[in-house]
């Protein structure tokens, strides 16, 4: 461990350092274990950030910090009164990543750095290149929405992109733990919030960007810099990216980052391969997924037939993401075949379970009206029965997505069940009526009903699906919980479904 006298030091060289001040000198000779920015987590040994949050200012807690065991302060404002050095940084936050990044040695400059951002596709595309990277002979480690690997453990992910000091911890893990590389989802958040500071990366992915959180960025433009962010401000010299040639912005990137950047595309079962371009081809498409010829910017055949065992020709495109980077940084064609044949199913994106009653469900995050029409619109071409659609939508979050979120559904599906989805503060029987107001004239044969426990919504769809019918439960995903105002009750889609399941046929070779 570093002797505090060394770390201070070292931090003084880094970008938004102002100063530090001093006021015992004996304080100095202290080891400096590790970085925390809550009073839980502080140990002896720890430097304390005092971050200022929405709701708190952790200058606030700095006495409780010292009184714990912190060896010094992250300020922004100078604290009075205080004998433990205080670093002087203009923020905070986001000089947080940077003091790991020395305590630890700089673990992202150790490893093999993949950085993947965009609205839709993060999660899955994350799976594909790790998946690839295993089967080309490095370990790799995760970061993302649903899990956090190290090379050895995993552990459910409490956020997409952890704070700063968080990020540089795993990094060390997984440099610790015999990893070679390490693949990460950037939200756009976390960029925003300069949480990715003290990494480097060596490639990345631009998916797709679609309206979402704009209660937080304020505009598609803003939120559109916030993901730029991390081409802008985290790569390493030399670095490689691939970015969606169909996306409207990520054209965008690939105009202005030249010869970094690999365009990636899906093209029609007609269309000739885009010079210049990694071009996907769909040529088969059923429920155990699909079959892409690949292409390389030559326009040459790169992998003939490669078996994709997902649903959803939207994960052609994160296919396509993912060979595309791992391409670009010199894995071989063999190695990305046998890693996308191979990869594990995404928990919640897309996730399939088969009945003994020819009923399948599907369980998918799809929270947004983009996300329900791709989602539908993939399940309803390889739908043989009724398409069901179970769902609802998040309180204090995007109101104006409700009724667009009832109009997607009343087009696509044939069985809708408006149910609860994290009603936070909000009346969810209101959060329904908003979504039925956005329906549009139904079909012949549409039926939609109103059953606002998430519960009794499911087993309703799943009681009265007949063979051949597909259920798609959508807006939760892996998600653990349920979230009210006070409280946070324990519920997943996936137990709902198993616990239907055995009740109804006793065990099944999935159920575990």
């Amino acid at each position: 461990m570093l002797k505090l006298r060394e770390f201070l030091n070292l931090i003084s060289q880094e970008p938004d350092f102002v100063s530090v001040i001093v006021r015992d000198e004996s304080t100095l000779d202290r080891e400096v274990c590790d970085v925390a920015s809550d009073t839980y987590s502080v140990r002896d040994g720890s430097i304390f950030v005092c971050v200022k949050g929405s709701r708190y200012d952790g200058h606030s807690f700095a006495r409780d910090a010292v009184r714990s065991g912190a060896v010094a302060l992250c300020v922004q404002n100078p604290i009075d009164d205080i004998q433990v050095p205080q670093v002087v940084s203009s923020n905070p936050r986001s000089f947080m990543g940077r003091l790991g990044a020395v305590l630890y040695g700089w673990p992202s400059k150790q490893l093999k750095m993949v950085g993947v951002t965009g609205t839709n596709g993060k999660t899955t595309t994350t799976y594909m290149i790790r998946s690839i990277f295993d089967k080309s002979g490095m370990k790799t480690g995760l970061l993302g929405t649903i899990f956090y690997c190290d090379g050895i453990s995993f552990e459910y992910a409490d956020r997409t992109t952890p704070e700063g000091s968080g990020i540089q911890m795993f990094l060390k893990r997984m440099r610790d733990n015999g990893c070679h590389a390490c693949v990460m989802e950037a939200s756009s958040h976390g960029l925003e919030q300069g949480r990715l500071e003290g990494c480097l990366f060596d490639g990345a992915v631009f998916t797709n960007l679609t309206p979402e959180h704009l209660d937080f960025h304020g505009s598609l433009d803003s939120y559109f810099h916030a993901k730029r962010k991390l081409f802008d401000c985290y790569m390493k010299d030399g670095w490689v990216g691939a970015s969606n040639a169909y996306d409207t912005w990520g054209k965008r990137l690939l105009e202005e980052y030249g010869g970094n950047m690999n365009g990636y595309a899906v093209i029609g079962v007609n269309e000739p391969p885009i010079k210049g371009v990694w071009c996907g081809r769909v040529v088969s498409y059923g429920l155990d997924g699909m079959t892409l010829d690949v292409f390389d910017p030559q326009c040459q055949m790169f992998i003939d037939k490669l078996p994709v065992p997902l649903i959803g020709e939207y994960n052609a495109q994160n296919a396509m993401g993912a060979i595309a980077l791992c391409a670009s940084l010199g894995i071989d064609a063999s190695s990305i075949r046998r890693g996308i044949t191979s990869m594990p199913q995404v928990p919640g994106r897309l996730e399939t379970y088969r009945f003994p009653n020819n009923v399948v469900a599907v369980i998918d995050y799809a929270h947004t009206p983009d996300g329900l029409e791709k989602v539908l619109t993939a399940l309803k071409k390889v739908c043989a029965g009724k398409l069901w659609a179970v769902f609802g939508h998040g309180g204090e979050r995007s109101r104006e997505h409700r009724p667009k979120l009832g109009a997607v559904a009343s087009s696509l599906a044939d069985r809708v069940v408006i149910t609860m989805d994290n009603p936070r503060s909000e009346d969810p029987e209101d959060i329904a009526r908003q979504i039925e107001s956005g329906m549009v004239k139904p079909k012949d044969g549409f039926a939609h009903w109103v059953i606002i426990n998430r519960s009794e919504a499911i087993r309703f769809a799943m009681d009265n699906a007949a063979p051949g019918d597909l259920v798609a439960i959508t807006g939760k995903g892996p998600e653990r919980f349920l979230i009210f105002a006070d409280r946070k009750e324990p519920f997943e889609d996936r137990l709902e479904l198993i616990t239907w399941g055995r009740e109804r046929f006793g065990p099944l070779e999935w159920d575990v």
